[in-house]
Parts: structure tokens; C-alpha cells; sequence
């Protein structure tokens, strides 16, 4: 019983895959695009997640300053994350709602991307509260969302590039995620390297 259900994780996360591969590629192809512009003409890249989807952006911004699978110059990326509630002087920090957008306010320029990692937190005020800080400060929004849309296709700007995935389960988007993150980093690469050699 253990091993079959061990089984159905492997071959639920393999049908998501199949589901979404081709639906998928032509977001996570414009935000390889809209990264690769951004960096190329002197910009940063920001990305943020709550709770467990926070790991993710931390792990965009690794891939990207140090390296995906080939050698290449650093990349300028940044994980936002949360902040001193009680800063030095004792007055009282921001709402923690407003943490990741007074560190936009504070870090983002014109031209720079934000990318989200909103899992199944489709209602959540701090992740919207980036999204109008970044738009506030003309950046562009690269989102990464599962489950219900909820309201992030009203807060989204013409500029901005949607990854959803279409599950309920909090696993399961993450690990697309994760899949989408390793082909938006590949692509990238190609963009500013070329194709590499086969091996």
C-alpha cells in the first residue's frame, strides 16, 4: 500500500507536467525575455514568496548571481524577505503586510522585474502589496501562482508575465514551480550564452 502510494505522487506530478508543458512554455518564455531585458540594459531582478514559496525565490536569485548549470558572469538578483519589525530607535516598522513593499519602494527602479512566488496564496495583502509597490516604481511583475486566480489577474499590468498552475495542491505547484524556474534559468542562459554543446 505504502509503495503504491509512493507510486501516485511520481505519476501525479507526471500527468501535471504533461498537462501543462505546452500551455506553460509561452509565459515562461516571455519572462526569460523580459529577464534577460532587464538585465542586459543594467536592471536587477527582485523576487519574493511567503513561507515555503520564499525558498524558491531565494533559490532564482542563487541560480542567478552564482550559476544554473554553465559559467557565466553574475547576474544581479535579489531575495526580499522579511524585514527588523522593530527597527533600531524603537519606533515601530512597517505593517507586516507592507514589509516586501516598502523593501520594493526602497530597492526597485524603473525597468527592474519582480518576480512572485505566490503559490495558493492568491488573497494574500503582502504579496499584493508588492505587486502595486513594483508597478508604483514602473517595474514589470514575472507571477508564479496555483489553484484559484483569485483577484491577480485585475492587479496585473499589460507589462507583466502570469505562470499559473492549475493545481489545489500545494506540493504539486511547487514543484512546477520549481520545473518552471529550471527552464525560465535554461532559457535565459541560452539567451545570453547561445546554445551550449552536447555533451
Amino acid at each position: 500500500m505504502l509503495e503504491a502510494r509512493i507510486q501516485h505522487h511520481f505519476f501525479e506530478t507526471a500527468d501535471l507536467l504533461n498537462q501543462v508543458a505546452e500551455a506553460l512554455s509561452r509565459p515562461i518564455s516571455e519572462a526569460a525575455q523580459a529577464a534577460v531585458g532587464c538585465l542586459t540594459a543594467g536592471g536587477k531582478l527582485l523576487a519574493c514568496g511567503q513561507g515555503a514559496d520564499a525558498d524558491l525565490a531565494q533559490w532564482l536569485c542563487a541560480a542567478l548571481m552564482l550559476r544554473f548549470e554553465r559559467e557565466r558572469p553574475s547576474l544581479a538578483a535579489m531575495a526580499l524577505g522579511p524585514a527588523l519589525a522593530r527597527p533600531l530607535g524603537g519606533q515601530a516598522g512597517p505593517a507586516p503586510e507592507l514589509l516586501l513593499a516598502t523593501q520594493i519602494g526602497a530597492l526597485g527602479q524603473p525597468g527592474d522585474l519582480l518576480v512572485v512566488f505566490a503559490g495558493l496564496l492568491s488573497t494574500d495583502p503582502a504579496l499584493h502589496a508588492a505587486v502595486r509597490a513594483a508597478h508604483d516604481k514602473d517595474m514589470s511583475v514575472l507571477l508564479l501562482t496555483g489553484g484559484d486566480p483569485g483577484p491577480w489577474p485585475d492587479l496585473l499590468a499589460e507589462t507583466d508575465v502570469w505562470i499559473p498552475v492549475a493545481s489545489p495542491r500545494a506540493p504539486r505547484v511547487r514543484e512546477l514551480h520549481l520545473m518552471a524556474l529550471h527552464t525560465l534559468c535554461d532559457a535565459i542562459d541560452i539567451q545570453l550564452l547561445g546554445e551550449d554543446e552536447p555533451a
